[in-house]
């Protein structure tokens, strides 16, 4: 019998879900928009197996990827495991076999040099496929409609990295997607791959450099010409995974750098500016753009480390204060003969995380962005306990130009999931339609999924959309219109 470990990790909403599922017209207040015509995909790990080890990060479950399909002012909802070969081979086994969050040292034998991939970080829709992405592996491919799993990509071979990221960026000049691998030549090499997909799915480039570190590389962000990356110390080693410690740790000691790499195929790894500062912690991009021969780039940046299972390398203990994110915009100007950042500046005092902007404007300078706030000045009433640690309890929009902000509180006994932006049209104004996110009900261990005007947050939501499961806590997930991946209404059953 399949035992979970009563740890924070496995227990109350944490508690492993499982469920695969198909639900019709789910029942909801409000209404949805009649102009709502698509899906918004979602994925939260959630292992199919207690672990190997005991207990694990909340990192390192398998991908179960969700959608909620809206049309005819209804929405349907469909769930299914996204099917990596570690799914499969651990299925087949009855048990875990794959150990520790990137250590492939303490895999059972019979998996070793298998791909480790989870799938669990983000789903993504380009090119009339379902992403399933772990930024350790290829991305898995997956049909956006039977949601049946296909295959991991690597663009007919032509991919020589290891890895893709889990945090692509479509280019709305060109419609391609932009991509990064870090320990591309392997896990914790230093090696990089600067990819570029083409609309219709096939490889337009692939260049590699070096970064000055080995580090994790979770999200970057793309002007019109340039990648832009920020190197921040969480770092690893084969060291490290040798001694049984988390792959990665934070270490103070070292500076932070910001990578401008031109977007080209002669890219050259002299053709790149590293700019340095101070050591921070930031990890999401809200955006990045060109002015002249500066470059914006804004990130939540906090203090110190916001993760506590990747702990202080030195072993100082995790400060939670430390570890709040603030909104900041770093400013390198590529005219300058120094590696010194221009400008740092802290756009909010609001604490907030999963930023998300008005997708059609990235690598351009934007006006607004949401994500999620952390507002410790708001009550917590969970039956049986306090709640500790920071609840993501408010929906937040800052509007970059003027300064203004908005705030929307989701109660005493819930918290929030990552907000989404949808147009309202194809070509409405930034900022003009839906934001969508999964609301979590602590108390009574189930979902919705709420619908808010973008630039009316603290109007309250439109419609909640009552999902009579729970759904985990989820990463990252994305909206795609109705005809771009082929959906009709009802969607039809997977064969």
């Amino acid at each position: 019998m399949s035992t979970f470990p009563d740890t924070p990790n496995f227990t109350g909403f944490n508690t492993p879900s499982r469920v695969e599922a198909d639900i019709l017209d789910l029942p909801h207040e409000g209404e949805i928009p009649a102009g709502l015509n698509g899906a918004f995909f979602r994925v939260q790990p959630d292992p199919q197996y207690p672990p190997r080890l005991g207990d694990d990060i909340p990192f390192n479950g398998d991908g179960m990827i969700t959608r909620f399909h809206f049309h005819d002012g209804q929405c349907d909802f469909r769930q299914r495991w996204a099917q990596t070969d570690k799914w499969k081979l651990e299925r087949a086994a009855g048990k875990a076999l794959f150990g520790a969050y990137r250590n492939p040292l303490t895999d059972d034998d019979s998996v070793k040099g298998r791909l480790r991939s989870t799938a669990n970080t983000n789903a993504w829709l380009f090119a009339g496929k379902l992403w399933a992405m772990k930024e350790d592996s290829p991305s898995l491919i997956m049909d956006p409609v039977t949601m049946e799993t296909q295959h991991f990509e690597t663009f007919d071979g032509l991919m020589k990295s290891e890895t893709f990221t889990a945090h692509p960026k479509l280019d709305p000049a060109t419609g391609n997607m932009v991509a990064i691998g870090y320990a591309a030549s392997g896990l914790c090499s230093e090696d990089v791959s600067y990819m570029e997909i083409g609309p219709d799915g096939q490889m337009v480039r692939e260049k590699w450099f070096k970064a000055p570190y080995y580090c994790m590389m979770h999200d970057f962000a793309i002007t019109e010409d340039c990648l832009v990356l920020h190197i921040v110390p969480s770092i690893g080693s084969w060291e490290r995974l040798e001694q049984g410690k988390p792959h990665f740790g934070f270490d103070t000691t070292m500076p932070v750098y910001l990578g401008i790499i031109p977007r080209r195929d002669d890219l050259k790894n002299e053709d790149i500016r590293w700019f340095k500062r101070d050591n921070c912690f930031a990890s999401h991009t809200v955006n990045a753009w060109q002015e002249g021969t500066k470059v914006h780039f804004i990130v939540p940046e906090a203090e110190n480390n916001m993760f506590p299972f990747f702990p202080d390398v030195h072993g100082a203990p995790f400060d939670p204060v430390a570890g709040m994110p603030r909104l900041t915009r770093w400013t390198v100007d590529m005219a300058s003969n120094t590696d010194e950042f221009a400008e740092v500046t802290r756009l909010t005092d609001t604490v907030s995380e999963f930023p998300r902007i008005d997708d059609r404007f990235t690598g351009r300078k934007n006006r607004y962005t949401w994500g999620l706030e952390v507002d410790m000045k708001r009550p917590v009433e969970l039956k049986g306990g306090s709640a500790t640690g920071f609840m993501m309890n408010c929906l937040f929009l800052k509007d970059l130009d003027s300064g203004s902000e908005q705030h929307w509180w989701c109660g005493p006994v819930s918290s929030l999931q990552e907000p989404c932006f949808i147009p309202r049209t194809k070509d409405a104004p930034e900022g003009e339609g839906w934001i969508v996110l999964v609301c979590n009900r602590l108390e009574e261990h189930r979902s919705d999924l709420l619908i808010l005007d973008a630039l009316n947050i603290e109007q309250g939501p439109l419609a909640t959309i009552q999902v009579p499961i729970r759904l985990r806590f989820g990463l990252h997930g994305n909206f795609a219109r109705a005809e771009d991946i082929g959906l009709s209404a009802p969607a039809p059953e997977a064969v």
